[in-house]
């Protein structure tokens, strides 16, 4: 999945990314652009003109690539009904669901984590995700569900401190027939563990658990694939047999 000049934090063209992908020989390419109600305001992705020019590029490089038109909500309780609308208004292909912010307040500047102890801002993160997917069901995935683990300053918070509400909310995916994403830039930011990490992909898989997306989130043309060959060994470790892709809001498995 890849950001490209439609997410605030990314500069690459769309048009280099799927050139990118073709040289690399990849069968497809999903663009997973950001919007972030309630934080970004201005900087949110222009969904209408990403669609203009995804349209236009899948037409033009349809016999080469296969495109795929997604999104990665960043959702917070209080933006449910934002992206409601949003969803309701284009025709995705793949919708990443994300926690990027608490209370409008974002974790990679420390400003959600700032006043808390690990346990209160550990705690308060996966009551965010939980409370979200209760009431919000138009995804595909949780996307790096472990995400406040790559901001925390104060090292690996324990696991099984924070299972039942991990096991809670997986157990909620799985039975809305959701899944979850691999996100292999854990490898991009010297993160020791996966993302999410093997403790939560073995309960997942233990769960009953079977759709899983694996994800290099690049912002780069050269992030483009970086890491899917050894998340797919991870995967065939823990016990998984497939992943998936997405067209159509639908999973489609493919085989380790």
């Amino acid at each position: 999945r890849s950001h490209t000049e439609f997410s605030d934090d990314s500069t690459c063209p769309m048009e280099k990314a799927i050139q990118t992908a073709i040289a690399k020989n990849f069968d497809e390419i999903c663009f997973t652009e950001h919007i972030d109600y309630g934080v970004k305001t201005d900087l949110n992705c222009d969904c209408q003109k990403y669609l203009e020019k995804f349209t236009y590029y899948q037409k033009l490089f349809s016999p080469q690539i296969k495109l795929k038109f997604g999104m990665e909500f960043g959702m917070q309780t209080h933006t449910i009904n934002q992206f409601a609308k949003t969803f309701a208004s284009y025709p995705f292909d793949f919708i990443i669901l994300s926690c990027h912010q608490v209370n409008n307040l974002e974790f990679w500047n420390q400003a959600f984590q700032q006043g808390k102890t690990q346990q209160e801002y550990n705690e308060r993160y996966y009551k965010e995700i939980l409370d979200v997917i209760k009431h919000y069901k138009d995804y595909s995935v949780l996307g790096h569900l472990d995400l406040i683990s790559r901001y925390d300053e104060n090292g690996p918070y324990p696991f099984e401190k924070i299972k039942p509400m991990i096991q809670e909310i997986l157990e909620i995916v799985i039975q809305d027939g959701k899944g979850i994403e691999i996100n292999t830039s854990s490898h991009r930011y010297g993160l020791k563990d996966s993302q999410p990490s093997r403790d939560i992909l073995k309960l997942y898989k233990e769960l009953g658990g079977k759709i899983i997306t694996i994800g290099s989130d690049s912002h780069k043309p050269e992030h483009l694939g970086a890491y899917i060959d050894e998340a797919k060994e991870l995967l065939k470790e823990i016990g998984f047999d497939s992943f998936c892709t997405f067209e159509k809001m639908k999973p489609i498995f493919h085989q380790l």
